[in-house]
Order: structure tokens, then C-alpha cells, then sequence
């Protein structure tokens, strides 16, 4: 996986999530970015999903909105982020999830490139990682804190990888 890129996963992933307890109900195959290597495995990463913001209604819009509004000492204001990757797109980055090559469907491919797609802008990815940081920090003392069950995830896939 390469960190900053895009890419689908296989819906595996999502089996994983819902079998070690934690809640994930998104039909959509929706893009991820590869946010950034674990520190525990050189085979684990944290992938953020990401929506399209201009499909969304305004009382969706303000829902998010009221997030990013949050004081930054608030960790509800780390959830989501707006971003431009090849469109206007939400970083749902308190959904994140541990993955692995394994799970790796495909790359994304840019719409005007067409080729996969890799975020280049400095200032997002610095964002991203800041608020990423956030989110594991907290569910770091708060084990299964948010609905996908991070803890036990991540805990499930480095069992995978070590006993290969």
C-alpha cells in the first residue's frame, strides 16, 4: 500500500470489522485513503473513508459542518474533514480503519489522470495526519471507542500477520 493513495477495499475488510464486534453498515464501495503506516507492523495501515460532498444534502452538510466547527481542543472536531482529492470529497476520519494489502480490491483512478490516484497536497495530507493522530490517541485509551471496534481490528489483523 502506498501511503496517500486511494483505493477500494475487498468487502472482507468489512466482515472483519463486523466480526470483532464493531458496527459498519456502509453498502456503498466506497474510496479509502491509505493514510499512514502503523508504528506496530510495516504491514498495517490506517485507511480513512471518503464521500463525495457534493452529493450531500444541506442538512447533511450542516451536520458535518457543525463538527468541523467544534473548538480544536474538541476531538469531535477531528471526525470529518473537506478536502479536494480529483473532487470535493469528506474525510470520514473518525472511521477510520486498520487494513492490509490483503484487503486491497483495487486503486483508485483519478478522473482526469487516469491513473491511481495519490493526494500531493502537502497542507491536506499535514491535516489529515493531525487529525488521524487524534482519533488513534483517543481510541487508544478508550479501547473500541468508536463503532468499527479500532482496538480489536487492528488487534485481529496483526494476529493475521504474524501468523503468516
Amino acid at each position: 500500500m502506498i501511503e496517500n493513495s486511494l483505493f477500494f477495499a475487498e468487502t472482507d475488510i468489512y466482515d472483519v470489522i463486523r466480526m470483532n464486534g464493531g458496527k459498519w453498515e456502509d453498502k456503498k464501495e466506497r474510496p479509502l485513503m491509505c493514510c499512514v503506516a502503523s508504528k506496530e507492523n510495516e504491514g498495517l495501515y490506517y485507511a480513512i473513508p471518503l464521500g463525495c460532498w457534493d452529493h450531500r444534502s444541506s442538512e447533511a452538510k450542516k451536520r458535518i459542518t457543525h463538527y468541523l466547527d467544534r473548538p480544536k481542543n474538541d476531538i469531535q472536531s477531528c471526525f470529518y474533514h473537506i478536502g479536494k482529492t480529483d473532487r470535493a470529497s469528506i474525510f470520514f476520519i473518525s472511521d477510520v480503519i486498520p487494513i492490509t494489502d490483503k484487503y486491497l480490491k483495487r486503486d483508485y483512478i483519478g478522473l482526469r489522470t487516469k491513473k491511481p490516484y495519490v493526494i500531493k497536497n502537502n497542507m491536506l495530507i499535514n491535516e489529515l495526519n493531525y487529525k488521524l493522530e487524534r482519533i488513534l490517541k483517543w481510541e487508544e485509551g478508550r479501547p473500541n471507542y468508536f463503532r468499527q471496534h479500532i482496538t480489536d481490528v487492528r488487534n485481529y489483523l496483526l494476529n493475521e500477520l504474524e501468523s503468516k
